[in-house]
């Protein structure tokens, strides 16, 4: 407290020079910390600049929590959202230029907008191109702005469309992508009965029948065009399951020569399967 002693007299009241009010700052949470800044700026990358980083992280990391703690309840918990949040931070520091203004006018959006995109990229159980993930975004806030007042009706598709100027297919397209940022368990169960079943009980399995149905289909017509002993040899062997030295008695030839009639004639179908014709005739 300064006092004018020159111009005191007995009697008369002391005279004393107003306190100038401390700087007023948005948050609690936002300290001085101009010089570190402009002496991170001067430092060359080495321990002592680390140190400088390290402690300038440490004074504004309470900002960083109280930002993460604005998306709470949406799915992910607070200690990983103040982990995503110190990232964002970390992030502003290291980019943020001194003679530009105030650090907490940078940083605030620069972490914010690193929590985001934490949602946006990490949080889908599904994931959804970006276009779709915009679109879900404006419909939830057309929904939301269109039925803040008690009594509103559900806004229809047209209404959303109204209001958001989108089309009518972009916001059922972004309704869609309401119901895809969690999934549905395969074991959930569907019905309350007691004939319960899961989801999982109403899909569908490949048929391995289906892959016979194409082989048999792209075989018929290369057997139809073998010459009538090699289509007999062949039934005989893969239908009737006879042994090549069974086939060889039958047909009164050698063993070896139903070995190269039933190689040939399978080499030849399969080629013809596979739109490659064999050159040539492999009659024997």
């Amino acid at each position: 407290m300064l006092t004018d002693m020159s111009t005191s007299r007995p009697g008369t009241p002391t005279t004393t020079a107003p306190a100038a009010a401390p700087a007023r700052r948005p948050h609690d949470d936002a300290p001085a910390t101009a010089e570190l800044f402009a002496r991170l700026a001067e430092l060359d990358d080495g321990p002592e600049r680390d140190a400088v980083r390290d402690e300038l992280v440490t004074a504004w990391l309470p900002m960083a929590h109280r930002i993460a703690g604005r998306f709470r309840d949406r799915g992910e918990s607070v200690e990983d959202l103040r982990q995503v949040a110190a990232l964002g931070l970390v992030k502003a520091i290291d980019r943020f230029d001194p003679s530009r203004g105030a650090f907490e006018s940078y940083a605030v959006p620069t972490i914010t907008g690193e929590v985001k995109r934490h949602f946006r990229d990490r949080m889908w159980a599904l994931r959804v191109p970006r276009r779709v993930q915009e679109l879900r975004n404006r419909v939830r806030v057309a929904r939301r702005e269109l039925t803040q007042n008690p009594g509103s009706p559900e806004p229809t598709v047209a209404d959303i469309a109204a209001h958001t100027g989108l089309s009518e297919e972009d916001v059922t397209a972004g309704m869609e992508a309401l119901e895809s940022f969690s999934t549905l368990s395969l074991d959930a169960e569907l019905s309350t009965g007691e004939d319960g079943y899961s989801l999982a009980d109403t899909l569908g399995a490949a048929d391995a029948a289906y892959d016979v149905v194409v082989d048999r289909e792209a075989a018929r017509e290369g057997l139809r065009r073998l010459p009538e002993r090699e289509r007999a040899i062949l039934y005989m062997r893969f239908f009737e399951d006879m042994t090549q030295s069974r086939i060889a008695d039958r047909l009164g030839i050698s063993q070896m020569h139903v070995s190269r009639l039933i190689s040939r004639s399978c080499a030849r179908v399969r080629d013809e399967a596979l739109g490659r014709r064999a050159g040539g005739s492999d009659r024997i």
